[in-house]
């Protein structure tokens, strides 16, 4: 049992979602990135200074691609009609194979273009300033759908899959199910191996697994009660199995449901009964499927980070030119210091989140040991920021932004999807703060565990505890600067943030000051709550949130510093150059507010509202509500859902595809004068 988990005061509950998390999340790596560093109050400058590159042979090859593929984007894809009909047509998707965009990371050996994470995401930010639902759909299929099987794959199983994958058919990841979202590891799909056939009989049900109807490969999560060979006991692991849609027993029993955006995207609901899949289909090793979970999904929050960026940066442009160009008041919208408020707001996180993304690509692509935490913290930023730029962008653009002529609003609702999907924002900011600050949490336990009286004990138990321990040196030399720090107010030493220009010094000794702090206040909160800090999710987002702001700050200043060596000039360098130094001011106010909120806030009176709202909604009928169709309490006591004038998805043979020829897909992507290449 682990020092968190056996936190006195804490309810079995409690206990028990810790060891699961601790069960899921594996064994701390060798060494701790860049974040989990914050929260001790360093900066390991060397893990974003300088900022990454990719060679000039590679950009190179990715600038050829990306000049490709926008010029089929922009003059023939049909982005209107993939809203408008809900579907991604065969043709848009085999040319997607063509160009190679779909095989992008699959090594050249196995028909692939093999570039690295940075190179792909440039590619991804291109569709997504055009096309969400293509972003997605290149998205799930390569970050997630078939890189397992290029991370975790066996020789045989590359051979016989990603060639397949790389330049004829999809694939789809399934993980989430009707009762599991954010709580991958309680999966009720589960696999038990039969010896007498030496095959894997999967029984369960999968939900949301995009593209997954029109999949060939899928790569599926499932229970197993497992052996451990060290011990000989059974427990509770999660296996990842390759299944094919071929096989005798996989139903696609609704292929998609339509959706607010991203409606070109299908999102299937599977049954899996007594499938028989071969030992050779087993990913990785038995039991050790969330490790390949979660691998997989650094990579995808990764790239929607870059699909929703892509959004964000045309956004910006195209709210920028609206306000330079719309006149009201015989001025232009440009000339109101609010309307310039949001502009400078838009392209300083804009900025933010391209040196975030490209920063933690680098890291994926150095292959780092520790970036779990980084990679949710792009997820959160890019999708949680991206989506404010994008709303503030049609706040300025007003009733013509909300048309669907000028399209705007349809990258409007694409990208409202990305603050859910791939772990919750809610669930991102306490796993950063959680895992983020779990070694220093365990590290404080530790002494004040060794030093501090007990109620469960004697006096005599706390005495002997107590002398015997409080003495050791190993005890004062942890124990002293930690005392002076919660009980005297004394700080750690700042760290020093050297590696930049020095234009950039003032900055970057403001952001060492913050991580001073971040350090204090991690260890002042989680003394003054003791066992409540692990339900106090209000408090773990504050620290969570200055945690990725201090990140996105320091790949600001890398990303500036290596412009500033480059000699960068001209329009776009002025604003890059104004817009991260706007996002470190943003940036500060905001740490300020956080910490400031740890003390002085209305959390109590929050409480106090939802528990009386949550009590005045019980006393109203759940026939007039939706209601979650696996509900423990409440179950088919809701209104019943809406389907007669909703598009249904044919359940048997393939997906509707419109004729080439249909009006509605016959170059909505090229520019005429009446319907112009656009958003």
């Amino acid at each position: 049992m682990s020092v968190l988990s056996s936190m006195k005061g804490v309810s079995a509950r409690d206990q028990q979602m810790i060891r699961e998390a601790e069960t899921m999340l594996g064994p701390e790596p060798d060494e701790m990135g860049f974040i989990k560093n914050l929260f001790w109050g360093r900066v390991r400058e060397e893990l974003v200074f300088p900022y990454p590159e990719v060679s000039p042979e590679e950009t190179a090859k990715t600038d050829a691609l990306v000049a490709e593929l926008e010029a089929y984007l922009d003059t023939e894809h049909p982005r209107v009609m993939i809203d408008q009909e809900q579907v991604i047509p065969d043709y848009v998707v085999q040319r997607l194979f063509d160009m190679g965009v779909m095989g992008m990371t699959v090594p050249e050996a196995y028909g692939g273009l093999g570039l690295s994470v940075a190179s792909y995401n440039r590619v991804l930010e291109a569709i997504g300033r055009r096309c969400g639902s293509t972003a997605v759909m290149v998205s799930a299929h390569q970050s997630i759908g078939c890189k397992a099987l290029m991370l975790f794959g066996t020789d045989d199983q590359k051979d016989r899959f990603l060639p397949m994958v790389a330049r004829e058919k999809l694939s789809g990841f399934c993980l989430s199910e009707p009762q599991v979202g954010s709580d991958a590891a309680g999966q009720e799909t589960s696999c038990e191996w039969n010896e007498e056939d030496q095959v894997y009989i999967l029984k369960g049900e999968k939900k949301w697994i995009t593209s997954g109807a029109i999949s060939g490969l899928l790569t599926v999560m499932a229970n197993q009660q497992v052996t451990d060979p060290k011990t000989g006991k059974v427990k509770k692991g999660v296996s990842a199995l390759i299944v094919t849609p071929d096989m005798e027993g996989v139903t696609f029993f609704q292929k998609n449901r339509a959706k607010a955006g991203i409606r070109g995207t299908w999102q299937a609901r599977i049954r899996f009964e007594n499938v028989r899949v071969p030992r050779e289909n087993l990913l990785h090793r038995e039991g050790q499927g969330l490790k390949v979970a979660l691998t997989c999904l650094n990579y995808g929050r990764c790239t929607l980070s870059a699909g929703v960026t892509g959004a964000a940066k045309r956004a910006a442009e195209q709210a920028t030119k609206w306000v330079a160009t719309r006149y009201q008041f015989q001025r232009p919208l440009a000339d109101f210091e609010l309307v310039q408020k949001r502009v400078a707001e838009m392209h300083a996180f804009c900025f933010a989140m391209d040196a975030m993304l490209y920063a933690v690509c680098g890291m994926l692509d150095r292959h780092d040991r520790d970036i779990m935490v980084e990679t949710a913290a792009c997820k959160y930023f890019c999708s949680e920021e991206g989506w404010n730029v994008i709303d503030s962008a049609m706040q300025v653009m007003g009733g013509e932004g909300y048309v669907t002529e000028n399209e705007f609003e349809r990258l409007w609702r694409d990208n409202r999807i990305h603050r859910i999907v791939e772990g919750s924002n809610e669930v991102m900011q306490s796993f950063i703060f959680a895992y983020g600050g779990k070694q220093l949490a365990e590290y404080m336990l530790g002494v004040l565990n060794t030093v501090q009286w007990s109620d469960d004990e004697t006096v005599g138990e706390n005495t002997a505890r107590i002398l015997g321990g409080a003495f050791k040196p190993a005890t004062v030399k942890a124990g002293l600067p930690l005392a002076t720090e919660i009980f005297l107010g004394k700080k750690v030493a700042a760290p020093e943030v050297t590696r930049v220009h020095p234009s950039l010094r003032s900055f970057a000794e403001r952001l060492a000051s913050h991580v001073q702090t971040h350090t204090r206040e991690f260890k002042l909160a989680s003394k003054r709550m003791e066992e409540k800090i692990v339900t106090a999710q209000v408090v773990q987002a504050r620290l969570a949130d200055n945690a990725v702001l201090m990140f996105a700050w320091s790949c600001v200043l890398s990303k500036l510093d290596q412009q500033l060596a480059r000699g960068a000039k001209g329009p776009k360098w002025d604003r890059d150059k104004l817009a991260g130094l706007h996002f470190m001011h943003l940036a500060h106010e905001r740490i300020v507010a956080n910490v400031r909120e740890l003390s002085t806030n209305s959390d109590e009176s929050m409480r106090r509202a939802a528990e009386a709202a949550l009590a005045w909604v019980d006393t109203l009928p759940n026939e007039d509500f939706y209601i979650h169709e696996s509900s423990p309490i409440a179950e088919g006591t809701g209104h019943p859902v809406q389907e007669a004038y909703i598009k249904q998805f044919p359940e048997e043979g393939e997906p509707y595809t419109p004729r080439p020829d249909n009006a509605a897909s016959a170059g909505d992507g090229a520019a005429t004068a009446a319907q112009p290449a656009g958003v």
